[in-house]
């Protein structure tokens, strides 16, 4: 798979290495991904996860979408043989790309990360700062929108720093994507679009 060209180049390597600090110090960044800046943690660390919900006033129940840098990034987290080849094939040809696919989540995923569901969120992004971050951080991180409920989800740094700059570890100041609205969410499944 390659990274979609559209997307601006990485540079800020100093950037990626203090937000990977951050992650592995249980705190929350931003990071800008294919539509807004995301908010982002260590999905295995439950303090780092209720962190983030605190910050989003988001209750566990509803469960974190994952963002990997490739397939393989998912393999602890998705149990791949509920799916058929068909499906898998199915979910490949969108990936890397701006759609999430809920899938059966294997029986060791925390429920901080699924919530009231046997499944997980999970996408694999072509946005390279992503890429560069997981690959970074060699796991995924969580991504929900980076706002505090009932705002606006931001979509610049400037945006992150007014609304959640003291909350935060680290912020990444790269531009988001050019998709102009949230990423699709599709149930690997049944097929069902949610978004």
């Amino acid at each position: 798979m390659t990274i979609n060209n559209r997307y601006i180049t990485v540079n800020n390597s100093t950037a990626i290495s203090n937000a990977v600090t951050a992650l592995h110090n249980q705190q929350v960044i931003a990071y800008p991904t294919e539509a807004v800046f995301g908010l982002g943690c260590d999905p295995m660390s439950e303090k780092a996860v209720q962190c983030l919900l605190s910050i989003k006033q988001r209750p566990v129940e509803k469960g974190l979408i994952l963002i990997a840098a490739n397939l393989a990034q998912l393999n602890d987290y998705v149990d791949f043989t509920a799916l058929s080849t068909v499906q898998i094939n199915l979910i490949n040809q969108t990936w890397p790309g701006p759609v999430t696919w809920v899938m059966p989540a294997k029986a060791q995923v925390p429920k901080w990360l699924t919530g009231q569901f046997d499944s997980i969120a999970v996408r694999v992004s072509a946005h390279p700062t992503v890429q560069a971050l997981c690959l970074a951080f060699g796991s995924p991180i969580t991504s929900t929108s980076a706002n505090l409920t009932g705002l606006t989800p931001c979509v610049t740094a400037a945006e992150v720093t007014c609304q959640l700059g003291p909350l935060l570890g680290a912020i990444v100041d790269e531009a988001v994507g050019e998709l102009a609205q949230p990423t699709t969410i599709r149930d690997a499944v049944t097929g069902k679009t949610y978004r």
